[in-house]
C-alpha cells in the first residue's frame, strides 16, 4: 500500500463520490496516475477497477503515463491556429526534441497540444504549469522554455 495514496484516500474518508478529486490529488503527487495507485483506489473505494480506469481515461487532464515536471500546453484552437500556433508547436518540438504527447528524457518537460484554452484574445497561447503566456511567437517560446528550464535548475 502506498502511504501517500492512503493519506489521500483517508482525507476523502474513502468516499467514492470523490473519485475525480482523489485522482486529481494522486496525479498532483506523482504527475500521472500509476497503475498500482489505481488498483489501490479501486480496492479502497470498493469500485471495480474498470470504473476507476474509465474515469482516469475519460478526462484529458489525467495521464496514465509519466509526465514531465513542466507540462507545456499549446493551444491549437481556431483563433490560435490562424495566428500561427503550428509554428509555436514546431519550435517547441525542435527545442525539447520531443513530439506532442511525449516527455523529455530527463523528465523535465512534457509537450501537449490542446483544442482550446479559453483565452482566444491572447492567442497563440502557451501554458506551462499554471502560467499563461499569450501572443506567443517563435522567439518568445524559446525564451519561455529557457526561463522555465533555468528556474527548475536544468
Amino acid at each position: 500500500m502506498d502511504e501517500k495514496v492512503s493519506a489521500i484516500l483517508e482525507g476523502y474518508k474513502h468516499d467514492e463520490t470523490f473519485l475525480v478529486s482523489i485522482l486529481q490529488d494522486i496525479q498532483k503527487e506523482y504527475n500521472y496516475l500509476p497503475k498500482e495507485t489505481l488498483l489501490q483506489v479501486s480496492q479502497s473505494l470498493k469500485l471495480p477497477l474498470s470504473q476507476v480506469y474509465h474515469v482516469a481515461t475519460f478526462f484529458k487532464a489525467f495521464s496514465l503515463k509519466p509526465r514531465g515536471r513542466h507540462i507545456v500546453s499549446i493551444c491549437m484552437g481556431t483563433a490560435c491556429h490562424v495566428r500561427g500556433a503550428q509554428k509555436i508547436v514546431d519550435r517547441a518540438q525542435q527545442r525539447l526534441v520531443i513530439n506532442p504527447g511525449e516527455t523529455t528524457e530527463d523528465g523535465e518537460f512534457s509537450l501537449e497540444t490542446v483544442g482550446c484554452l479559453g483565452a482566444c484574445a491572447l492567442g497563440p497561447i502557451v501554458v506551462i504549469g499554471s502560467e499563461y503566456s499569450g501572443q506567443m511567437t517563435v522567439d518568445k517560446v524559446d525564451s519561455l522554455l529557457k526561463k522555465t528550464s533555468t528556474s527548475s535548475g536544468r
